[in-house]
């Protein structure tokens, strides 16, 4: 049996925190945003799908803050990994998180995959490490939207999270999946 529980959208969040490359901490619960959190959990340094998405964050870190939408990125990848991952990557206006810890990517219902030796990109895959997720996060800590996955591949395109919080916003539409028992 497994310890993976999905989180709700319209409950709280598990707490999270943790260093930043190049110095300070994000901690969630000091987050003000004026609409949401974006906390994009990436695998890490070795993971070329993960440098895409991450560059195309960064391209769109102004029209997310527009929006009132505060934005993160985060991995398990230790302090080095993180500072190599920000300078590699050229990711100057992206906040890069590291040393998540894997229980509590479990809390926030990541999938745990072993390492299996260098990727494409020629880096070497921790012995262990989490599989995307992307979470958008009210201000008073509630969840909003998640999408998890089991792979690095077909990620939420981040033209379309923006399409989505400027009709969420217009329409002050609920966060939807909120049953938890039938």
């Amino acid at each position: 049996m497994t310890d993976l529980t999905p989180l709700f959208p319209r409950q709280k969040v598990p707490g999270l925190s943790v260093p930043l490359a190049g110095g300070g901490t994000f901690d969630l619960a000091d987050e003000k945003p004026g609409n949401f959190t974006l906390v994009v959990f990436y695998r890490g340094l070795h993971c070329p799908i993960c440098k895409a998405q991450l560059l195309d964050l960064q391209s769109k870190i102004e029209a997310f803050e527009s929006r009132g939408v505060s934005v993160i990125a985060i991995s398990s990848d230790d302090a080095e990994r993180a500072e190599r991952t920000q300078e590699a990557w050229h990711l100057d206006k992206l906040r890069v998180g590291y040393g998540l810890d894997l229980k509590k990517a479990r809390e926030w219902g990541l999938f745990i995959s072993s390492g299996r030796g260098k990727t494409s990109a020629g880096i070497e895959e921790p012995a262990r490490f989490s599989e995307p997720g992307l979470f958008l996060v009210r201000p008073d800590g509630t969840l909003y939207f998640s999408s998890v996955q089991t792979m690095p591949f077909a990620r939420p395109a981040l033209a379309d999270i923006l399409g989505a919080v400027d009709f969420v916003l217009k329409a002050d539409y609920p966060a939807r999946g909120e049953i938890e028992s039938l």
